[in-house]
């Protein structure tokens, strides 16, 4: 099987692209790298990833911009005095499968021209997180429209508890393939990103 990189997105913030970043990276064991933190570097989303993946095969890179304020990305860098240049989005070089997670949405801005969305490369497979809210068909729909436009291969992935309306003209508008869901769990530790990561491997390793 070829090494695979793939890109977890979000409809919106909060909406459990960290979990499932873990979730695909344990199933994988594949190599995590997020390119852009904005805030809690303390505790940012490689650290959180990290305690969560237990196979001793992945390895968690170095963010290529760690921004101090948690804001859309344009606005965090110019708190910092900085300009984010995609020319220093690298991925970093590895012979393991890479999980790469964005932040926020596809069109939250880097600079006054690029959003997220321009850090996406064509030969990534794009994993979208969607989770049940006012709104979140509309999102949804709009995120993977602009995936497809740009030719990407993409998949969903739906998050918290099932709303079976909203899913159903998820997929009948957008024909993508469903990866599965996450469960609105009690909590999320080794063990169960291990158990959901069972569930997924087969289609990950299908994508």
């Amino acid at each position: 099987m070829k090494q695979q990189k793939i890109f977890i997105t979000g409809i919106s913030t909060e909406v459990g692209k960290t979990i499932v970043s873990a979730i695909v990276t344990e199933a994988l064991h594949a190599d995590y790298w997020k390119p852009i933190q904005a805030g809690e570097l303390d505790n940012c989303d490689t650290k959180k990833v990290e305690k969560l993946v237990s196979n001793q095969q992945s390895k968690f890179h170095p963010n290529s911009y760690a921004l101090q304020t948690p804001m859309s990305p344009h606005a965090a860098a110019e708190l910092d005095g900085v300009t984010i240049d995609l020319s220093e989005i690298v991925a970093p070089n590895t012979n393991n499968h890479l999980v790469i997670e964005g932040a926020g949405g596809l069109l939250v801005p880097l600079n006054d021209s690029q959003t997220i969305l321009d850090i996406i490369k064509p030969e990534y497979k794009v994993v979208v997180v969607s989770r049940h809210y006012l709104g979140s068909i509309n999102h949804t729909l709009l995120t993977i429209k602009l995936l497809q436009e740009k030719g990407l291969e993409v998949s969903v992935i739906f998050s918290g508890e099932e709303h079976k309306t909203t899913e159903d003209i998820i997929k009948k508008m957008t024909n993508v393939s469903v990866l599965g869901r996450i469960e609105e769990e009690p909590y999320f530790d080794t063990n169960v990103i291990r158990e959901y990561a069972d569930l997924f491997r087969e289609k990950l390793e299908g994508l």
